[in-house]
């Protein structure tokens, strides 16, 4: 199972930046996706998540409202729409899957992709 995450980048407050993560080497349809960030000094959170079927979503209370996280099964992708970026919002994001039923906290996560790097200045 491998996960890879792209997108991340350099933008100023207030930007918009959308993150892929791509699966392979399973049966993508069968996990939920994840993301997670980590900031300098700080524990790994949650950001959002999304379940293997259905309607199911997840999000942070820091994000609701500016984050979508979305999925294209045929793609073996999952995307987070980051809006309205803060500075807070910087740190390395990370997506993972995971086939518990809880979505919230990463010991639940069995695979890992690389993280990639989300900056926002003020």
């Amino acid at each position: 199972v491998q996960l890879q995450a792209f997108g991340g980048g350099l933008v100023q407050a207030g930007d918009s930046l959308k993150l892929s993560c791509v699966a392979s080497g399973y049966s993508f349809r069968s996990y939920s996706v994840g993301w997670f960030r980590q900031a300098p000094g700080k524990e790994r959170e949650v950001v959002s998540a999304i379940r293997r079927s259905g309607p199911g979503t997840f999000y942070a209370d820091s994000v609701k409202g500016r984050f979508t996280i979305s999925r294209d099964n045929a793609k073996n992708t999952v995307y987070l729409q980051m809006n309205s970026l803060k500075p807070e919002d910087t740190a390395v994001y990370f997506c993972a899957a995971t086939n518990s039923v809880v979505l919230s906290q990463a010991r639940h996560y069995h695979y890992w992709g690389q993280g990639t790097q989300v900056t926002v200045s003020s």
